[in-house]
């Protein structure tokens, strides 16, 4: 039970590391946000900083989910019986300390590339097909939040397909988990639905709208 519970707390660490914001605070003294779309994410950063500063933070925030789920359990829990569902526990502990940073008023990102860095270390058949319809959508619509909303929605599709269609070994519980992490990118972007609807998104490469 402490061994769970040190996955867990760790991990949450891992992912509450405000990446965002600490290259706000390091380029230009500010927060994130409060500028830009106001999310503390690495689209946000690219719009207000820079492609650089927001390549470096969204890569850190993948490595973040990435090495939380990859390590963590492994070097906590290294003869453990149940190690994927471990992973499963720290990646997702990683995703909510991402979206809800612990280092920052709990006030994060949206998790979406933390949540890719976990779909890498425990499943990247699933993340290449996640990744492919994101970038698809993004060439299409040139908004980031509807990519990133599809491409969440295509995990559990995926999935669905390798374990019914294809007969591939997807274990229950990431497969369970799938659909539960489609449902909390979406509220995530719950904000980027309105916006949506109203038809004030902002796309990508274009200045936000007043």
């Amino acid at each position: 039970m402490f061994t769970i519970l040190a996955i867990v707390v760790v991990s949450y660490i891992i992912g509450s590391v405000p990446t965002s914001i600490i290259a706000g605070k390091i380029l230009r003294g500010i927060d994130i946000r409060e500028h830009g779309s106001g999310n503390a994410g690495g689209t946000n950063v690219f719009r207000v900083l820079g492609w650089k500063p927001g390549v470096f933070v969204m890569l850190v925030d993948v490595f973040k989910g990435f090495a939380a789920t990859y390590w963590i359990p492994a070097l906590l829990a290294p003869l453990s019986n149940h190690l994927p569902l471990l992973q499963l526990l720290a990646g997702t502990a990683a995703v909510v300390g991402h979206i809800w940073t612990v280092f920052a008023g709990f006030r994060g990102g949206k998790g979406v590339g933390t949540a890719a860095g976990m779909l890498l270390a425990l499943f990247p058949q699933a993340l290449i097909y996640c990744l492919l319809v994101f970038l698809l959508v993004l060439a299409i619509t040139r908004i980031v939040s509807i990519s990133s909303m599809m491409g969440a929605i295509t995990l559990p599709i995926v999935l669905s397909i390798f374990r019914y269609g294809l007969y591939k070994p997807v274990p229950l519980p990431l497969y369970i988990f799938s659909f539960l992490a489609a449902a909390l990118i979406i509220y995530t972007h719950r904000a980027n639905i309105k916006r949506l609807l109203n038809g004030t998104e902002n796309r990508f490469g274009r200045p936000k709208k007043a």
